[in-house]
Protein backbone atom coordinates (compact mmCIF):
# COMPACT_ATOMS: atom_id res chain seq x y z
CA UNK A 1 0.00 0.00 0.00
CA UNK A 2 1.36 3.81 -0.59
CA UNK A 3 2.12 3.96 3.30
CA UNK A 4 4.12 0.59 3.11
CA UNK A 5 2.21 -2.00 4.62
CA UNK A 6 2.04 -5.47 2.78
CA UNK A 7 -1.44 -7.08 2.80
CA UNK A 8 -1.46 -10.83 2.11
CA UNK A 9 -3.54 -12.02 -1.01
CA UNK A 10 -4.02 -15.20 -3.28
CA UNK A 11 -4.72 -14.90 -6.97
CA UNK A 12 -6.91 -17.71 -7.91
CA UNK A 13 -6.81 -18.15 -12.21
CA UNK A 14 -8.65 -19.83 -14.39
CA UNK A 15 -6.45 -22.59 -16.23
CA UNK A 16 -7.17 -21.66 -19.32
CA UNK A 17 -5.26 -19.10 -21.25
CA UNK A 18 -6.62 -15.64 -20.36
CA UNK A 19 -9.01 -13.80 -24.05
CA UNK A 20 -7.39 -11.18 -25.50
CA UNK A 21 -9.06 -8.81 -22.99
CA UNK A 22 -7.76 -10.35 -20.01
CA UNK A 23 -10.07 -12.37 -17.69
CA UNK A 24 -12.69 -10.38 -15.65
CA UNK A 25 -11.61 -10.80 -12.03
CA UNK A 26 -13.63 -10.71 -8.76
CA UNK A 27 -12.42 -9.19 -5.26
CA UNK A 28 -13.72 -10.94 -2.78
CA UNK A 29 -13.26 -9.03 0.85
CA UNK A 30 -13.78 -10.99 4.11
CA UNK A 31 -15.89 -9.32 7.46
CA UNK A 32 -14.16 -7.97 10.66
CA UNK A 33 -12.12 -10.52 12.43
CA UNK A 34 -11.74 -13.08 9.61
CA UNK A 35 -8.89 -13.82 6.63
CA UNK A 36 -9.18 -14.91 3.19
CA UNK A 37 -9.10 -18.52 3.74
CA UNK A 38 -12.67 -17.86 5.23
CA UNK A 39 -13.74 -17.48 1.69
CA UNK A 40 -11.64 -20.18 0.21
CA UNK A 41 -14.46 -21.96 -1.19
CA UNK A 42 -15.94 -18.59 -3.20
CA UNK A 43 -12.98 -18.05 -4.49
CA UNK A 44 -12.55 -21.78 -5.60
CA UNK A 45 -16.09 -21.78 -6.91
CA UNK A 46 -15.64 -18.63 -9.35
CA UNK A 47 -11.96 -19.50 -10.13
CA UNK A 48 -13.21 -21.47 -13.01
CA UNK A 49 -14.76 -18.45 -14.92
CA UNK A 50 -12.72 -15.50 -13.39
CA UNK A 51 -9.70 -14.92 -11.69
CA UNK A 52 -10.11 -14.26 -8.20
CA UNK A 53 -8.38 -11.73 -5.33
CA UNK A 54 -8.78 -12.77 -1.95
CA UNK A 55 -7.08 -10.72 0.89
CA UNK A 56 -6.55 -10.19 4.42
CA UNK A 57 -7.73 -6.54 5.02
CA UNK A 58 -5.20 -4.32 7.25
CA UNK A 59 -4.61 -5.68 10.23
CA UNK A 60 -5.82 -9.18 9.90
CA UNK A 61 -4.46 -12.32 8.91
CA UNK A 62 -1.06 -12.27 7.47
CA UNK A 63 -1.21 -8.59 6.28
CA UNK A 64 0.09 -5.69 8.34
CA UNK A 65 -0.98 -2.46 9.44
CA UNK A 66 -3.97 -1.29 11.85
CA UNK A 67 -7.90 -2.14 11.74
CA UNK A 68 -10.42 0.96 11.18
CA UNK A 69 -13.34 -0.48 10.42
CA UNK A 70 -13.48 0.12 6.39
CA UNK A 71 -12.42 4.01 7.73
CA UNK A 72 -10.84 5.99 4.93
CA UNK A 73 -7.55 3.85 4.81
CA UNK A 74 -9.02 0.59 4.21
CA UNK A 75 -11.15 2.68 1.41
CA UNK A 76 -7.37 3.75 -0.09
CA UNK A 77 -6.37 0.11 0.00
CA UNK A 78 -9.33 -0.79 -2.18
CA UNK A 79 -8.84 1.69 -4.68
CA UNK A 80 -5.23 0.40 -4.43
CA UNK A 81 -5.96 -3.32 -5.06
CA UNK A 82 -8.18 -2.37 -7.69
CA UNK A 83 -5.77 -0.80 -9.55
CA UNK A 84 -3.43 -3.25 -8.86
CA UNK A 85 -5.89 -6.07 -10.19
CA UNK A 86 -7.19 -4.07 -13.13
CA UNK A 87 -3.06 -2.95 -13.94
CA UNK A 88 -2.07 -6.90 -14.51
CA UNK A 89 -1.57 -7.61 -18.31
CA UNK A 90 -3.86 -10.87 -18.09
CA UNK A 91 -6.79 -9.39 -15.97
CA UNK A 92 -9.84 -7.52 -17.24
CA UNK A 93 -11.29 -6.37 -14.26
CA UNK A 94 -15.51 -6.43 -10.45
CA UNK A 95 -17.04 -6.52 -6.59
CA UNK A 96 -18.87 -2.70 -2.36
CA UNK A 97 -20.73 -0.30 -0.95
CA UNK A 98 -18.23 2.58 0.66
CA UNK A 99 -16.10 2.14 -2.06
CA UNK A 100 -18.94 2.50 -5.12
CA UNK A 101 -19.86 5.34 -3.64
CA UNK A 102 -16.24 6.71 -3.54
CA UNK A 103 -16.12 6.05 -6.98
CA UNK A 104 -14.30 3.10 -7.13
CA UNK A 105 -15.30 1.99 -10.14
CA UNK A 106 -16.21 -2.13 -9.80
CA UNK A 107 -18.37 -3.58 -13.02
CA UNK A 108 -20.45 -5.11 -10.44
CA UNK A 109 -20.39 -5.77 -7.16
CA UNK A 110 -22.20 -8.51 -4.39
CA UNK A 111 -23.07 -7.43 -0.75
CA UNK A 112 -23.18 -10.31 2.31
CA UNK A 113 -24.53 -9.53 5.61
CA UNK A 114 -23.73 -5.88 5.78
CA UNK A 115 -24.25 -2.53 6.54
CA UNK A 116 -25.47 0.60 4.76
CA UNK A 117 -25.47 3.09 7.76
CA UNK A 118 -23.63 1.83 10.65
CA UNK A 119 -24.72 4.02 13.12
CA UNK A 120 -28.46 2.60 13.17
CA UNK A 121 -26.91 -0.48 12.89
CA UNK A 122 -25.20 -0.48 16.57
CA UNK A 123 -27.66 1.89 18.08
CA UNK A 124 -30.89 1.93 16.67
CA UNK A 125 -33.04 4.85 18.51
CA UNK A 126 -29.93 6.00 20.07
CA UNK A 127 -29.06 2.70 22.36
CA UNK A 128 -26.14 0.49 21.63
CA UNK A 129 -26.13 -2.96 20.65
CA UNK A 130 -23.70 -3.17 23.56
CA UNK A 131 -22.97 -7.22 23.41
CA UNK A 132 -22.98 -6.98 19.60
CA UNK A 133 -20.65 -3.98 19.58
CA UNK A 134 -18.56 -5.43 22.48
CA UNK A 135 -18.27 -8.66 20.66
CA UNK A 136 -17.09 -7.20 17.42
CA UNK A 137 -14.68 -4.93 19.12
CA UNK A 138 -13.04 -8.06 21.49
CA UNK A 139 -12.72 -9.82 18.07
CA UNK A 140 -9.89 -7.96 16.62
CA UNK A 141 -6.77 -7.86 18.99
CA UNK A 142 -6.42 -4.91 20.90
CA UNK A 143 -2.82 -3.91 19.55
CA UNK A 144 -4.33 -4.23 16.03
CA UNK A 145 -6.79 -1.25 16.16
CA UNK A 146 -6.16 1.82 14.61
CA UNK A 147 -6.39 4.37 17.68
CA UNK A 148 -9.95 5.86 15.76
CA UNK A 149 -11.75 2.80 16.65
CA UNK A 150 -10.27 2.72 20.08
CA UNK A 151 -10.94 6.22 21.06
CA UNK A 152 -15.01 5.32 20.09
CA UNK A 153 -14.75 2.07 21.78
CA UNK A 154 -16.30 2.82 25.00
CA UNK A 155 -18.88 5.28 23.73
CA UNK A 156 -19.80 2.53 21.37
CA UNK A 157 -20.53 0.11 24.15
CA UNK A 158 -22.19 2.61 26.57
CA UNK A 159 -24.23 4.54 24.28
CA UNK A 160 -22.27 8.18 25.13
CA UNK A 161 -21.17 10.96 23.01
CA UNK A 162 -23.44 9.74 20.24
CA UNK A 163 -22.19 12.63 18.27
CA UNK A 164 -19.09 11.18 18.09
CA UNK A 165 -19.86 7.86 17.48
CA UNK A 166 -22.31 8.70 14.98
CA UNK A 167 -19.38 10.68 12.84
CA UNK A 168 -16.97 7.91 13.11
CA UNK A 169 -19.87 5.60 11.62
CA UNK A 170 -21.11 8.08 8.89
CA UNK A 171 -17.57 8.11 7.58
CA UNK A 172 -17.98 4.36 7.09
CA UNK A 173 -21.41 4.23 5.61
CA UNK A 174 -23.04 4.32 2.37
CA UNK A 175 -26.21 4.76 2.36
CA UNK A 176 -26.37 8.62 2.39
CA UNK A 177 -24.85 8.27 -1.46
CA UNK A 178 -26.62 5.10 -2.99
CA UNK A 179 -29.30 7.00 -4.84
CA UNK A 180 -26.03 8.15 -7.24
CA UNK A 181 -25.22 4.64 -7.65
CA UNK A 182 -25.47 2.30 -11.00
CA UNK A 183 -23.28 -0.04 -10.74
CA UNK A 184 -25.01 -3.62 -10.68
CA UNK A 185 -25.56 -4.65 -6.92
CA UNK A 186 -26.53 -8.15 -5.61
CA UNK A 187 -27.11 -7.39 -1.50
CA UNK A 188 -27.53 -10.67 0.05
CA UNK A 189 -29.09 -10.44 3.38
CA UNK A 190 -29.72 -12.96 6.64
CA UNK A 191 -33.76 -13.98 7.74
CA UNK A 192 -32.18 -13.58 11.09
CA UNK A 193 -29.17 -11.63 11.79
CA UNK A 194 -29.52 -9.16 15.07
CA UNK A 195 -26.12 -7.11 13.74
CA UNK A 196 -26.90 -6.14 10.58
CA UNK A 197 -30.86 -6.74 10.03
CA UNK A 198 -33.00 -6.65 6.53
CA UNK A 199 -33.36 -2.86 6.57
CA UNK A 200 -29.86 -2.56 5.97
CA UNK A 201 -30.23 -4.05 2.92
CA UNK A 202 -33.99 -3.14 2.34
CA UNK A 203 -32.62 1.13 2.37
CA UNK A 204 -30.10 0.37 0.20
CA UNK A 205 -31.79 -1.95 -2.51
CA UNK A 206 -35.05 0.89 -2.28
CA UNK A 207 -31.66 3.46 -3.03
CA UNK A 208 -29.49 2.13 -5.68
CA UNK A 209 -30.61 3.15 -9.23
CA UNK A 210 -28.40 0.54 -11.33
CA UNK A 211 -29.58 -3.54 -11.89
CA UNK A 212 -30.21 -4.70 -8.81
CA UNK A 213 -31.58 -7.45 -6.69
CA UNK A 214 -31.95 -8.87 -3.23
CA UNK A 215 -31.89 -12.37 -1.47
CA UNK A 216 -32.87 -12.59 2.35
CA UNK A 217 -31.85 -15.92 3.53
CA UNK A 218 -30.87 -18.59 6.00
CA UNK A 219 -27.45 -17.45 7.02
CA UNK A 220 -26.14 -14.34 8.98
CA UNK A 221 -24.47 -12.95 12.04
CA UNK A 222 -26.03 -14.15 15.41
CA UNK A 223 -27.99 -15.83 16.14
CA UNK A 224 -27.74 -17.52 12.59
CA UNK A 225 -24.65 -18.84 10.90
CA UNK A 226 -22.33 -17.75 8.00
CA UNK A 227 -22.42 -20.15 5.80
CA UNK A 228 -25.92 -20.89 6.14
CA UNK A 229 -27.68 -24.21 4.86
CA UNK A 230 -28.45 -22.13 1.38
CA UNK A 231 -25.00 -21.24 0.68
CA UNK A 232 -24.85 -23.49 -2.52
CA UNK A 233 -27.84 -21.19 -4.10
CA UNK A 234 -26.14 -18.41 -2.27
CA UNK A 235 -23.01 -19.15 -4.42
CA UNK A 236 -24.68 -20.21 -7.97
CA UNK A 237 -26.83 -16.70 -7.91
CA UNK A 238 -23.52 -14.59 -6.68
CA UNK A 239 -21.52 -16.64 -9.92
CA UNK A 240 -24.53 -15.81 -11.99
CA UNK A 241 -24.69 -11.91 -11.30
CA UNK A 242 -20.84 -11.89 -12.16
CA UNK A 243 -20.99 -13.96 -15.01
CA UNK A 244 -23.75 -11.73 -16.42
CA UNK A 245 -22.36 -8.27 -15.88
CA UNK A 246 -18.43 -8.98 -16.30
CA UNK A 247 -18.91 -11.42 -18.86
CA UNK A 248 -22.54 -10.63 -20.14
CA UNK A 249 -23.32 -14.01 -20.71
CA UNK A 250 -27.37 -13.36 -20.27
CA UNK A 251 -29.42 -14.42 -17.42
CA UNK A 252 -32.49 -13.59 -15.41
CA UNK A 253 -32.53 -13.28 -11.82
CA UNK A 254 -36.26 -12.52 -9.80
CA UNK A 255 -36.22 -8.96 -8.00
CA UNK A 256 -36.06 -10.35 -4.41
CA UNK A 257 -35.93 -13.72 -3.72
CA UNK A 258 -36.66 -15.27 0.24
CA UNK A 259 -34.98 -18.29 1.47
CA UNK A 260 -37.73 -20.32 3.85
CA UNK A 261 -36.32 -21.67 7.16
CA UNK A 262 -35.45 -24.17 7.32
CA UNK A 263 -33.51 -24.27 3.93
CA UNK A 264 -35.19 -26.97 1.57
CA UNK A 265 -34.06 -25.99 -1.67
CA UNK A 266 -36.44 -24.00 -3.31
CA UNK A 267 -36.96 -19.93 -2.98
CA UNK A 268 -40.00 -17.78 -2.97
CA UNK A 269 -39.77 -15.55 -5.57
CA UNK A 270 -41.30 -11.63 -5.56
CA UNK A 271 -41.28 -8.72 -8.53
CA UNK A 272 -40.99 -6.33 -5.26
CA UNK A 273 -40.62 -6.32 -1.70
CA UNK A 274 -42.70 -9.07 -0.20
CA UNK A 275 -46.24 -7.13 0.75
CA UNK A 276 -47.03 -7.37 4.55
CA UNK A 277 -50.29 -7.05 6.58
CA UNK A 278 -49.80 -5.47 10.76
CA UNK A 279 -50.80 -8.42 13.39
CA UNK A 280 -51.76 -6.03 16.40
CA UNK A 281 -51.24 -7.78 20.00
CA UNK A 282 -52.56 -6.15 23.05
CA UNK A 283 -50.90 -6.57 26.22
CA UNK A 284 -51.94 -4.73 29.84
CA UNK A 285 -50.21 -4.96 33.17
CA UNK A 286 -48.34 -2.81 35.16
CA UNK A 287 -45.41 -3.32 37.21
CA UNK A 288 -42.72 -1.42 38.87
CA UNK A 289 -39.17 -2.25 38.13
CA UNK A 290 -36.02 -1.48 39.48
CA UNK A 291 -31.95 -2.29 38.21
CA UNK A 292 -32.17 -5.52 36.71
CA UNK A 293 -35.95 -6.76 37.17
CA UNK A 294 -38.47 -7.30 34.67
CA UNK A 295 -42.01 -7.34 33.14
CA UNK A 296 -43.26 -10.09 31.17
CA UNK A 297 -46.31 -9.56 29.55
CA UNK A 298 -48.31 -13.17 27.25
CA UNK A 299 -50.69 -13.44 24.72
CA UNK A 300 -53.44 -15.98 24.11
CA UNK A 301 -52.78 -18.64 21.38
CA UNK A 302 -51.82 -17.83 17.94
CA UNK A 303 -54.68 -19.69 15.51
CA UNK A 304 -52.33 -19.76 12.68
CA UNK A 305 -48.96 -19.96 11.57
CA UNK A 306 -47.89 -16.28 10.66
CA UNK A 307 -44.10 -15.43 9.25
CA UNK A 308 -43.04 -11.97 10.54
CA UNK A 309 -40.94 -9.85 7.78
CA UNK A 310 -39.68 -6.24 8.38
CA UNK A 311 -39.42 -4.74 12.05
CA UNK A 312 -41.78 -4.85 14.97
CA UNK A 313 -42.38 -1.67 16.93
CA UNK A 314 -43.29 -1.90 20.70
CA UNK A 315 -45.55 0.76 22.10
CA UNK A 316 -45.78 1.30 26.27
CA UNK A 317 -46.76 3.59 28.42
CA UNK A 318 -44.18 4.32 31.10
CA UNK A 319 -43.09 6.36 34.03
CA UNK A 320 -39.75 7.20 34.44
CA UNK A 321 -37.90 8.47 37.71
CA UNK A 322 -34.16 8.60 39.03
CA UNK A 323 -32.14 8.54 35.63
CA UNK A 324 -33.94 5.14 34.53
CA UNK A 325 -31.60 5.82 31.07
CA UNK A 326 -32.90 2.79 28.93
CA UNK A 327 -35.92 0.30 28.17
CA UNK A 328 -34.77 -2.87 25.99
CA UNK A 329 -37.73 -4.95 24.64
CA UNK A 330 -37.23 -9.03 23.99
CA UNK A 331 -40.53 -10.43 21.69
CA UNK A 332 -40.12 -13.92 21.77
CA UNK A 333 -43.04 -16.90 21.25
CA UNK A 334 -43.80 -20.17 23.27
CA UNK A 335 -44.57 -22.48 21.05
CA UNK A 336 -46.83 -25.77 22.40
CA UNK A 337 -43.83 -27.77 22.16
CA UNK A 338 -40.41 -26.54 21.94
CA UNK A 339 -38.46 -23.88 23.26
CA UNK A 340 -38.61 -20.27 23.21
CA UNK A 341 -38.16 -19.06 20.05
CA UNK A 342 -37.23 -14.85 20.21
CA UNK A 343 -38.82 -13.61 17.37
CA UNK A 344 -36.66 -9.84 17.66
CA UNK A 345 -35.88 -7.70 19.71
CA UNK A 346 -34.50 -3.48 20.54
CA UNK A 347 -34.29 -0.73 22.76
CA UNK A 348 -34.62 2.84 23.28
CA UNK A 349 -32.31 5.57 25.00
CA UNK A 350 -34.28 7.56 27.71
CA UNK A 351 -31.26 9.44 28.98
CA UNK A 352 -32.82 12.57 30.06
CA UNK A 353 -36.56 11.93 29.99
CA UNK A 354 -38.35 11.35 33.41
CA UNK A 355 -42.20 11.45 34.25
CA UNK A 356 -44.53 9.74 31.99
CA UNK A 357 -44.16 8.79 28.30
CA UNK A 358 -45.07 7.28 25.51
CA UNK A 359 -42.55 4.98 24.04
CA UNK A 360 -42.27 3.48 20.78
CA UNK A 361 -39.17 1.05 20.45
CA UNK A 362 -38.75 -0.69 17.10
CA UNK A 363 -37.30 -4.21 17.06
CA UNK A 364 -34.90 -5.41 14.68
CA UNK A 365 -36.40 -6.36 10.81
CA UNK A 366 -36.00 -10.46 10.68
CA UNK A 367 -37.52 -13.12 9.05
CA UNK A 368 -39.08 -15.15 11.46
CA UNK A 369 -41.89 -18.12 11.58
CA UNK A 370 -44.25 -18.41 14.51
CA UNK A 371 -46.26 -21.89 14.78
CA UNK A 372 -49.38 -21.88 15.23
CA UNK A 373 -50.85 -22.25 19.16
CA UNK A 374 -47.41 -20.26 20.06
CA UNK A 375 -48.03 -17.50 23.02
CA UNK A 376 -45.95 -14.12 22.26
CA UNK A 377 -44.26 -13.29 25.31
CA UNK A 378 -42.57 -9.88 25.51
CA UNK A 379 -40.14 -8.99 28.30
CA UNK A 380 -39.15 -4.99 28.96
CA UNK A 381 -36.20 -4.72 31.40
CA UNK A 382 -33.45 -2.80 31.44
CA UNK A 383 -30.96 -5.38 29.24
CA UNK A 384 -31.45 -8.31 26.93
CA UNK A 385 -30.34 -10.59 29.75
CA UNK A 386 -33.49 -10.40 31.95
CA UNK A 387 -34.92 -12.63 29.29
CA UNK A 388 -32.49 -15.13 29.30
CA UNK A 389 -28.88 -14.91 30.62
CA UNK A 390 -27.53 -16.11 27.81
CA UNK A 391 -28.71 -13.16 25.34
CA UNK A 392 -26.18 -10.78 25.35
CA UNK A 393 -27.30 -7.99 22.70
CA UNK A 394 -27.77 -5.83 25.18
CA UNK A 395 -25.54 -5.67 28.27
CA UNK A 396 -26.40 -4.78 31.98
CA UNK A 397 -24.92 -1.74 32.20
CA UNK A 398 -25.07 -0.06 35.45
CA UNK A 399 -27.41 2.76 36.79
CA UNK A 400 -28.16 4.93 39.15
CA UNK A 401 -29.25 3.47 42.30
CA UNK A 402 -32.42 5.33 42.64
CA UNK A 403 -33.46 4.77 38.96
CA UNK A 404 -36.83 3.48 38.50
CA UNK A 405 -39.47 2.59 35.79
CA UNK A 406 -43.08 2.09 36.15
CA UNK A 407 -44.12 -0.15 33.16
CA UNK A 408 -47.87 0.26 32.12
CA UNK A 409 -50.32 -1.49 29.25
CA UNK A 410 -48.13 -2.28 25.85
CA UNK A 411 -48.98 -3.23 22.02
CA UNK A 412 -46.97 -4.95 20.39
CA UNK A 413 -47.32 -4.57 15.93
CA UNK A 414 -45.79 -6.79 13.98
CA UNK A 415 -45.38 -6.59 9.83
CA UNK A 416 -46.04 -10.40 8.90
CA UNK A 417 -46.20 -11.82 5.48
CA UNK A 418 -49.61 -12.60 3.64
CA UNK A 419 -49.07 -16.25 3.85
CA UNK A 420 -45.65 -17.90 5.75
CA UNK A 421 -42.97 -19.01 3.23
CA UNK A 422 -41.45 -21.19 6.10
CA UNK A 423 -42.96 -23.94 7.40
Amino acid sequence: MDDGVDLAATLYEPSSAPPPAGHPAIVVFHGLAGKRQDLDFLARAFAGSFAVLTLDARGHGESGGLVSIDGPREMADVRAVFSWLAARPEIDGGAVLRSLVEGVPWAAAETVETWTDLYSAMAPQRLSKSGAVYQFLNSVPENRFDPSVLAIREDAIASTKLGALRAWADARSSRSRLAKVTTPVFMFQGRRDFAFDIAQARAGYRLLKGPKRLYVGDFGHTPSTFPGPDIAQVTSLGLKWFTRYLIGTPANFAPVSLAPSPWRGKLRTYSALPVTRRLTIGLGGSDSLSGPGRALRTSGPLTAPVETFGSPQVQVTVQLSGGWSRLVAVLTAQPRRGAEIVISEGGVNTTGLSGKRQLTIGLIDVATLIPRGSRFRLYLASNSLAQDPDNLLYLNLPMPAKARVKIGPARVVIPILRSPVSR
